[in-house]
């Protein structure tokens, strides 16, 4: 069994996650909020790495196995199709993490738990972490280097603030690690 906690420690090996991507216009809005969070806050971590919703925790894998990641994931079918996003106001996981809320709609949390399933079943991938604690759909916008004093100067101004973003997705995104920031390196249409 893979753990995908584990970080890379082999030269021939990339570190990988799956998300849901926005489209371009709520990506633009989701940016421009954590460029907000730098500027005003002096947390910028979560501008490495474009706006997205986790599906599967970051993990690493063989670059010699990489056709076989690509060919796995381009297999995968859900039940149910195309899943249905919906953004509204903001969240946080304190004392560092303020995100746009994902509502946990059945098809979005039935689409997670079957690619979970699935990846344990195809690659041997399992996020031990995740099976401590429930998916919680979220898009970060401050994380990591937001210090406590700065996140509880920050909730206040975000926990009322009203968002509302929609979109539908029939796609999951392969993200990689350049060794300084994530980046698509494929999109995964599961049609």
């Amino acid at each position: 069994m893979t753990d995908v906690t584990a970080s890379a420690t082999h030269a021939s090996q990339s570190r990988y996650f799956l998300a849901l991507m926005p489209p371009p216009d709520i990506q633009a809005a989701a940016t421009a909020l954590k460029h907000y969070f730098r500027e005003n806050y002096r947390s910028q971590a979560a501008l490495k790495s474009p706006p997205h919703i986790t599906l599967q925790a970051p993990f690493t894998w063989p670059d010699e196995e990489r056709d076989r990641l690509f060919a796995t994931l381009a297999a995968f079918r859900p039940s149910a199709l195309p899943i249905p996003v919906h953004l509204s106001g903001f969240g946080a996981f304190p004392p560092r993490v303020i995100f746009l809320a994902v509502q946990p709609t059945p098809a979005l949390m039935q689409l997670q738990a079957e690619l979970s399933q699935y990846l344990a079943a195809t690659l041997d991938l399992v996020d031990r972490r995740s099976r401590d604690r429930p998916f919680r759909p979220h898009l970060t916008v401050a994380f990591r280097d937001l210090k406590p004093a700065a996140f509880r100067h920050a909730w206040p101004e975000f926990e009322q603030r009203s968002a509302d973003y929609r979109f539908t997705s029939s796609a999951i995104t392969l993200l990689r690690h350049t060794g300084k920031t994530w980046i698509t390196l494929r999109d995964i249409e599961m049609s």
